[in-house]
């Protein structure tokens, strides 16, 4: 695995003057590993396949490369993102390091309105940031030509596979030109991306500062394992417990609605984030999360990815991913850039299966916690199969973890 050391400075890194210029203004001072290692080689035109965990600066990694070689030289950027969300943050920073430069930018992602995206393509936009599908209306309107892109960045490549793009995803690649530079991030490398990536990309470099599915670093994860119905009763009281922003996740959009209602019941400040919302209603409740004016920001998966907040305190799933990997993207709201981050899972005792699989994806074992005020239960796994073991804990199940009655936590075993 690539070593993770990195310089204190963003010199050395084959980025011109100008540029470091903007990142001096922009407050950037020191490189995270994915940019200490993604960006000498970018610069130089180099095919980079890049995998870091979440919330460790891979924008910067490709924004910076990206606008030094089309101050340059002619041509044009693309940057295809899986959701609406995650292409409006990737816009800001690549317009804090390219307008200066005289780069324009366009967003082109569903929910928005057609007739602004066509302006800001006719204003000579030189980087347009897309999700998939609607990339694809462009181009079948003939509105947007790739031809002339140079350079093609696919960002958390992972995500758009598990979202069905892989077709769109191909079209695309089929429409820009062959001589191009492509760069591909993502948190984990799935075999269809590996496959994708040596039919479409030259010589990629492999770079990794994490293994895949690795947790932040500085997150401290536990797992508190209630009765269903008691769910809630813990969630008020972690509310209580905590004070800082949360970000609660739901399983599904009907949850997170009434996940919404109980917490301004309890007197929280509250917003919620889904498909269900309008672009604009998502643009407001993230804003709104951002600038303070909602504590706790509740949101299904569709968040998971493209949420930049700085400091969230605290990032409780109220529900389980469906899938596994997800767990990942959620808990890597917080922790973030070196910060540090506690995220908390709500467990019901028939969930060991979900919990083991999580555990699985980020290589350890999560703390099991109690709440003084709220019973924890008793955790039931199956033994594996062939394993030879006699199953115990009564019911034909395994026993994982004794009732914290006596206090103190335990440790899946």
């Amino acid at each position: 695995m690539t070593n993770t050391n990195v310089p204190t400075t963003f010199y050395g890194l084959g980025i011109a003057p100008k540029v470091l210029e903007v990142l001096d203004r922009m407050k950037f001072k020191v490189p995270t590993p994915i940019q200490h290692k993604a960006i000498p080689l970018a610069v130089e035109g180099k095919d980079i396949m890049g995998i870091a965990q979440t919330g460790t600066g891979k924008t910067l990694a490709f924004a910076i490369p990206m606008v030094q070689r089309l101050a340059q030289a002619p041509g044009n950027g693309l940057i295809v993102v899986p959701t609406r969300e995650l292409a409006i943050q990737v816009e800001e920073t690549i317009e804090k390091v390219g307008v200066p430069f005289g780069l324009r930018t366009a967003v082109l992602i569903g929910g928005a309105s057609m007739e602004e995206q066509l302006r800001a393509i006719k204003r000579g936009a030189r980087i347009l940031i897309a999700t998939p599908g609607r990339l694809i209306d462009h181009m079948q309107r003939g509105t947007v030509r790739l031809n002339t892109t140079r350079i093609l960045v696919l960002d958390e490549a992972d995500r758009m596979f598990d979202m069905g793009f892989a077709p769109q995803i191909e079209q695309i690649l089929q429409q820009v030109t062959k001589d191009r530079q492509t760069m591909l991030f993502s948190a984990t490398m799935p075999r269809d991306i590996m496959t994708m990536a040596s039919r479409h990309m030259k010589l990629p470099i492999n770079i990794e500062v994490a293994p895949q599915g690795t947790a932040a670093e500085r997150v401290v994860q536990e797992i508190f394992v209630v009765k269903r119905e008691m769910k809630t009763v813990l969630l008020a009281k972690l509310l209580g417990q905590y004070r800082g922003s949360v970000l609660l996740f739901s399983r599904t959009k009907h949850g997170a609605h009434k996940l919404n209602r109980d917490i301004k019941q309890m007197g929280h400040s509250v917003a919620e984030i889904h498909s269900d919302k309008s672009l604009s209603q998502r643009r407001a409740a993230l804003e709104g999360f951002k600038v303070g004016r909602y504590r706790v920001l509740v949101a299904t998966d569709i968040a998971a990815r493209g949420i930049d907040v700085k400091g969230i305190e605290l990032v409780i799933n109220f529900d389980l991913p469906d899938d596994a990997e997800n767990y990942v993207h959620r808990i890597g709201r917080t922790g973030r850039a070196g910060m540090e981050g506690r995220a908390i899972s709500i467990a019901t005792p028939d969930q060991a299966d979900q919990v083991q699989a999580i555990e699985r994806i980020v290589r350890s074992q999560i703390t099991l916690a109690q709440h003084p005020e709220v019973e924890t239960h008793t955790l039931y796994r199956a033994p594996a199969a062939g394993s030879g073991r006699r199953p115990t804990g009564g019911g034909g199940r395994s026993f994982v973890n004794k009732s914290f009655a006596r206090g103190g936590r335990r440790r899946f075993r």
